[in-house]
């Protein structure tokens, strides 16, 4: 989940060098070890004073209880999303990264990811990119694999020539 706050709206090479010098500077990287820092401490390590605090407030709410990962895992997919955007800083985009990455769920399909939008916009020859909402659509009948559609998308916008 820190990983994906890190993410949120800068590049994968950005979110990489933050999460690279979180690593190695707190060790072992928990709730606990991370919880340690102020928001101007973790803002050394090159996070903004809005990631530090999203950061902090994920340690703390797991710390605390707020959030149990153990119970969003067992949940449904819309529960756990209505769960994880209880936490500041959590939106639908974040909480269906998670769903997709930590907890590998097959259904999930984030419409708001640009890449996704983008990548569907040149693979069909669409005129313009399609909004979150029109994406949804478009995307229904690959249910219930929409999580394997978005990798494919995701390695098509990495990988070939978009126009």
């Amino acid at each position: 989940m820190l990983r994906i706050i890190l993410g949120q709206q800068i590049s994968a090479a950005a979110a990489t060098s933050l999460w690279n010098r979180l690593v190695a500077a707190i060790e072992p990287l928990t709730p606990e070890a991370f919880a340690r820092f102020d928001v101007d401490g973790l803002r050394a390590f090159g996070l903004s004073r809005q990631k530090a605090g999203y950061a902090r407030g994920l340690a703390l709410d797991l710390l605390e209880g707020r959030l149990d990962l153990e119970a969003v895992h067992a949940m449904d997919d819309e529960a756990a999303i209505a769960e994880l955007v209880k936490i500041k800083g959590i939106g639908l985009w974040s909480a269906e990264i998670y769903l997709l990455f930590a907890l590998g769920r097959r259904d999930i399909f984030p419409s708001g990811d640009l890449a996704l939008a983008v990548a569907f916009q040149n693979l069909k020859g669409l005129r313009r990119r399609p909004t979150p909402e029109r994406l949804l659509k478009l995307v229904e009948p690959w249910r219930p694999y929409r999580s394997a559609g978005a990798h494919f998308l995701w390695h098509y916008y990495a990988n070939a020539p978009m126009g």
